[in-house]
């Protein structure tokens, strides 16, 4: 999806999933590049993926980690674990980049590491990877176009894929239970499930993940919802606060707010404006439904 506005601004944002092999790791690769507009920041939100993003012009700038420790720090090529406070981006009018959501289990088979190791870390790919980042960067700049940009994370992926580096099948199959049933399912029903204590799950799934079981639930549960509501907001539905409560599994309307506040750092309202004035997220919301 493409805009060009009158004043010479552009607005762009692809979406693509990667080939089969890949989708238990990466969920999908965003594209995206701004030119010409204000200088703007956005909320990098807890999510239940990883985050890697190439940048392509100009270094992605955190002006707050994940950690909410300040900054700025630039990064050419940033991965970002899981987290349960928001990051703060910041850009001067241009940005561009690609973007890919990797799940926890990706970790491991594409970075050589467990996701527990990057918990509410913001780090250059770099330090993590090694000469991957190199690589990958690389091979993205010399793609020419959306089409090869993903064409070359394909092929830079497939071959870094580790098969000897699998996650435990019972920390994925709860992880992959959270996600499908929205984060509302108990995690004692869990751990019955795989045969596991409640302590014992915790320990395995924690050093692995970077979350607890419980924490992640929480993340998977926000995570709906926002993007429920982001949705609602971009096609113009009329979504209230008390409906996506009750459909995201929340007590009430005030639970929800309580929620926002913890992990996206401000009420609905507020992030709902902000994105609308990041015509990169909302358009790339819309992407995603489409590749859905």
């Amino acid at each position: 999806m493409a805009e060009n506005a009158p004043d010479g601004s552009t607005a762009e944002s692809v979406v693509r999933k990667p080939p089969p092999e890949l989708r238990p790791f990466v969920v999908r690769y965003t594209g995206y590049r701004e030119t010409g507009m204000p200088p703007g920041r956005h909320r990098g939100l807890p999510s239940p993926y990883l985050t890697l993003i190439v940048t392509l012009d100009d270094p992605l700038v955190l002006a707050v980690r994940s950690d909410g420790r300040p900054g700025p720090v630039r990064y050419d090529a940033l991965v970002g674990g899981l987290h349960t406070t928001p990051a703060l981006i910041t850009h001067d009018g241009s940005q561009s980049g690609v973007q890919l959501a990797l799940t926890p289990l990706g970790a491991r088979a594409l970075l050589g590491l467990p996701a527990g190791e990057l918990a509410g870390a913001d780090l250059h790919l770099a330090d993590v990877a090694g000469p991957l980042a190199e690589r990958l960067r690389g091979r993205v700049l010399e793609g020419g176009g959306w089409a090869g940009r993903f064409a070359a994370l394909d092929a830079v992926l497939l071959e870094r894929l580790r098969a000897e580096s699998a996650v435990p099948a019972e920390v994925a199959w709860v992880w992959e239970r959270l996600l499908a049933t929205g984060g509302v399912m108990p995690v004692s029903e869990l751990a019955r499930e795989v045969g596991w204590s409640g302590r014992y799950l915790s320990r395995r799934f924690t050093a692995e993940i970077g979350l607890r079981p419980k924490e992640t639930a929480r993340v998977v549960r926000f995570d709906r919802a926002r993007r429920l509501l982001q949705r609602s907001a971009a096609s113009g539905g009329g979504l209230t606060l008390a409906e996506l409560a009750a459909r995201c599994g929340y007590y009430d309307q005030a639970h929800l707010a309580r929620e926002f506040g913890a992990l996206a750092g401000c009420p609905p309202s507020r992030w709902l404006a902000e994105e609308f004035r990041n015509v990169q997220a909302m358009a790339a919301v819309l992407a995603e439904d489409s590749q859905a």
